[in-house]
């Protein structure tokens, strides 16, 4: 049974780990309400854009490029986000486990590429680890991702790999994400999504400039737009379950404490009654 002492250090390590815990949940409050500004600024310009350019090659006749193109090509690239630190919650196997059941139902030759390493160690003799990517900071620029997704582009036209798929975590709130596989390339469109909306637009648009010289332009940087929005939603998500995370753990902390003063307050008064016992039977027996 723990005497008074332990239990003075019980609560003094777990005041410790609560000053830890605190400091670590206001700090991803204040990265993820920056963090959340970012996501919620920059998905909806890359859903637009991405729809734009759907609506846009379904409707122009006689028009191709690299990025549309379908291939047969078994091989695929799966970029995989996650974080680099734990003490975040399910964030990270949650997405391994997604990522996981996407491997073993893919008839597809996949290889690993990776941005946070925690994934990768949970998922790595599922997968061929291809490479590692590292950035000057922990959360890569924007300027880091362009240089990212063109490297995977580069081999799928190369045709080294005939798909690109990002696995990450989608931000819903502050307590919640969504882990995701999405195909990032080819953006083709099925046929019956073609014919949808070529019926939903039985018209043509007037382009100026030209239709190609339009989609040429904005049909990478929608690529680019959907790995790096991918990036926002994988950060958003880490900081918002890490917070939740650390929220918890600080109210464990603050219930450990609790029951652990009373216990010790239990045993003090415990002692004192004994000592007072002692007091009174030693002067009774000597009136005796």
């Amino acid at each position: 049974m723990a005497n008074i002492k332990d239990l003075k250090k019980k609560i003094k390590s777990t005041k410790g780990t609560l000053k830890i815990t605190s400091a670590m949940k206001l700090v991803s409050a204040a990265k993820l309400n920056r963090a959340q500004i970012a996501i919620q600024s920059s998905r909806p310009y890359a859903k637009e854009l991405e729809e734009t350019i759907k609506t846009v090659s379904a409707l122009v006749q006689n028009y191709t490029h690299e990025y549309l193109v379908e291939s047969e090509n078994t091989k695929a690239a799966l970029l995989v986000i996650s974080s680099n630190k734990g003490l975040c919650a399910g964030y990270n196997s949650q997405l391994a486990k997604k990522v996981k059941n996407f491997i073993s139902d893919s008839s597809e030759e996949l290889d690993g590429y990776f941005i946070g390493k925690k994934v990768k160690d949970l998922i790595k003799k599922d997968i061929e680890v291809v490479k590692e990517f590292s950035f000057n900071r922990i959360e890569p620029t924007y300027n880091e991702m362009v240089d990212v997704a063109n490297e995977l582009a580069e081999k799928f036209k190369a045709g080294e790999i005939g798909k690109i798929y990002v696995a990450y975590n989608v931000f819903e709130s502050a307590i919640s994400f969504e882990p995701t596989v999405k195909q990032v390339l080819p953006m083709s469109l099925a046929e019956e999504e073609k014919e949808e909306l070529r019926d939903k637009f039985p018209f043509d648009f007037k382009y100026e400039p030209t239709p190609k010289e339009i989609l040429d332009g904005l049909i990478p940087q929608t690529y680019i737009s959907a790995i790096y929005t991918s990036l926002l939603d994988g950060i958003a998500a880490e900081h918002g379950s890490r917070m939740s995370a650390m929220d918890s753990a600080s109210s464990n902390c603050k219930e450990a404490i609790d029951k652990l003063t009373i216990k010790m307050n239990k045993l003090r008064q415990a002692a004192i009654t004994t000592e007072l016992i002692e007091v009174v039977s030693g002067a009774e027996s000597l009136n005796g």
